[in-house]
């Protein structure tokens, strides 16, 4: 069926939505979504992608503007609309106190599934998500990507012409995000339309179309081919670097003929301003021109260079940072048998690795695998059952307090005060690591003008957004010059310009001899570790650099694998082992 042939399901022409006196949510936003298609409603958080899901089901009305969905005026028909999509909220919408089973029972119920129809729809969903053989667990028990799933299951309980999915893959590893995909294929094989909201920019590749937004502006709708067809022959895999290739690309992206640039593996990755400067970025790199190889372009190179390019190579936070020397004596970060069991359960196994000072090392896993309770436990949140942890060279069980003042730490989720302004929250971080008065003062003042937030420094933390959060959380984590960094899933729902800062900055504090443990779902952020430890069911089933586990897994059919299809066939590996 050709795209002409697809029915329209979702028509937006000029919709606007304010909230108070700020700039507008959505913005003159049009487009449309077609049956049997995945549409990629894609964004970084606040580019007003929830807004607009939100507007479709009829819970929230335009300004101005005008949306129909499925045929029905969303301004006057709402209630006919909520009757005939299916939607899955960002926020885990289901009940975590009910058991799976008893979540299907309930939506049936909301949503008037005929009781004879239920036990064949029941047995469909369950099988169709894999979630046969929990039934009886309780839904608040469940890994994220299983709470994905039970909530595509809720959501096609009565099967919708249009499903709308907000943000389904954040937080979720990369095996289970492609699992849902499949999922979501084989509904719009049945002709469903599908609208998949995403901060994650390699996600749009895999959409039949993207409506892509920034700050509540449509900037882009179309096919993702016809985005990244913007940069064909720009984009280029620097090779053979000698030296340190993270200073190399500071320099790099200090070019005005550099667009943009990442650490990938062993090499760096640009974006040129045009296809005729590589004989110059070479010259610029010192490095022959056949070292610049072609490089397939990727959404996120387009949209970067749709906004104009990165932030550029200079991070003033590694310029103010007190150099440390690099030396041979003992691992910054020393992993000993890390074991920790709850009850019956082992979370950790054994697991063993050491750091350097001034390199980043990855934890990767799946949800429930083991990585988050191994970064507790080196960074003195959690307690081991069995095994040593080392920062610094202190002991984390004898000498914690020592431990932790050597260290810096940015959790997953915003963890500093939202009701302690800006100021008051590096105030408090400052005297927490017990910085003398005068020292403090300097420090937040610097922090401040670093990270661009004097405007923002009276302002509750909880009402800046997102991407001001987590250039507070790192400033505040990095206070006190710590020797070691602990960065828990960092980048997570932030812009592609906000994370190009943010490792801008962590870039240069490891060439200051900075360490860093990092833990992501993002995969192309794997691929600036030194290495990597992949952690499955507890154990450490692979280590080694991005480009060695790559290597491990590559074939004739696949000579070029990435960082995702290493992480998956090497835990597909490990599966196999096992059942033998």
């Amino acid at each position: 069926m050709n795209t002409s042939d697809k029915a329209v399901l979702v028509f937006l022409d000029g919709v606007v939505k304010r909230f108070g006196d700020g700039p507008a949510a959505l913005d003159e936003v049009s487009g449309s979504v077609r049956g049997g298609e995945i549409t990629g409603l894609v964004g970084p958080d606040g580019a007003g992608k929830t807004t607009l899901i939100r507007l479709l089901t009829g819970l929230m009305q335009p300004d101005k503007g005008r949306i129909t969905v499925l045929g029905y005026d969303a301004q006057t028909e709402a209630p006919a609309i909520q009757a005939a999509i299916g939607y899955m909220p960002q926020r885990f919408g289901l009940y975590e106190d009910l058991s799976v089973q008893e979540n299907l029972d309930l939506y049936a119920d909301m949503r008037g599934l005929p009781r004879q129809e239920r036990p064949a729809v029941f047995e469909e969903l369950l099988t169709f998500t894999d979630l046969k053989r929990f039934t009886g667990r309780l839904a608040g028990k469940l890994s994220g990507g299983m709470k994905q799933k039970l909530g595509l299951a809720c959501a096609l309980i009565r099967k919708p012409r249009l499903l709308l999915l907000d943000e389904p893959g954040v937080g979720v590893d990369p095996i289970s995000r492609r699992e849902l995909w499949k999922m979501v294929e084989n509904l719009t094989a049945e002709g469903i339309g599908v609208v998949w909201s995403t901060a994650y920019l390699d996600e749009a590749e895999a959409c039949d179309n993207v409506l892509l937004m920034n700050a509540g502006k449509l900037l882009y709708a179309g096919t993702p081919s016809g985005l990244t067809d913007r940069v064909e022959g720009r984009v280029r895999r620097l090779t053979g670097i000698e030296g340190s290739r993270r200073r190399l690309l500071a320099h790099l992206l200090d070019e005005d003929k550099v667009v943009d640039g990442v650490i990938q593996g062993e090499a760096i990755r640009l974006v040129l301003a045009e296809k005729d400067d590589v004989a110059s970025i070479a010259k610029s790199a010192g490095a022959d021109v056949d070292r610049l190889v072609p490089a397939s372009p990727r959404f996120e190179d387009a949209f970067v260079d749709m906004l104009g390019g990165g932030p550029g190579g200079r991070s003033e936070l590694a310029e103010a940072q007190t150099a440390r020397a690099a030396g041979y004596g003992r691992p910054v970060i020393e992993a000993r048998g890390l074991t920790k069991r709850f009850g019956d359960f082992t979370a950790a196994d054994r697991i063993t690795f050491d750091i350097p000072r001034g390199q980043i090392f990855g934890l990767l896993g799946p949800n429930g695998a083991g990585k988050s309770t191994t970064f507790k436990m080196l960074c003195g949140l959690l307690k081991p059952t069995e095994g040593e942890g080392r920062v610094a060279g202190f002991d984390l069980r004898r000498d914690a307090a020592e431990a932790r003042n050597r260290l810096g730490y940015m959790a997953q989720k915003f963890s500093l005060y939202g009701d302690l302004s800006v100021g008051q929250n590096l105030d408090f971080f400052a005297g927490v690591y017990g910085l003398s008065r005068a020292r403090r003062r300097e420090r937040i003042d610097l922090m401040l003008d670093i990270f661009d937030l004097k405007r923002q420094a009276a302002m509750s933390a909880k009402d800046l957004p997102l991407g001001l959060k987590q250039r507070l959380a790192l400033a505040a984590a990095v206070m006190h010059e710590p020797e070691a960094l602990f960065l828990d899933e960092p980048t997570s729902g932030v812009d592609p310009i906000t994370r190009r800062e943010f490792w801008t900055h962590i870039n240069g504090l490891v060439e200051k001899g900075v360490t860093v443990l990092v833990t992501t779902h993002f995969m192309d952020e794997a691929e600036y570790c030194d290495r990597i430890s992949l952690i499955y069911r507890g154990k450490s089933i692979a280590l080694g650099s991005p480009d060695e586990l790559k290597a491990k897994v590559a074939t004739t059919d696949r000579p070029d694998p990435t960082m995702e299809d290493a992480f998956i066939a090497l835990i597909e590996a490990s599966e196999r082992e096992v059942a033998a």
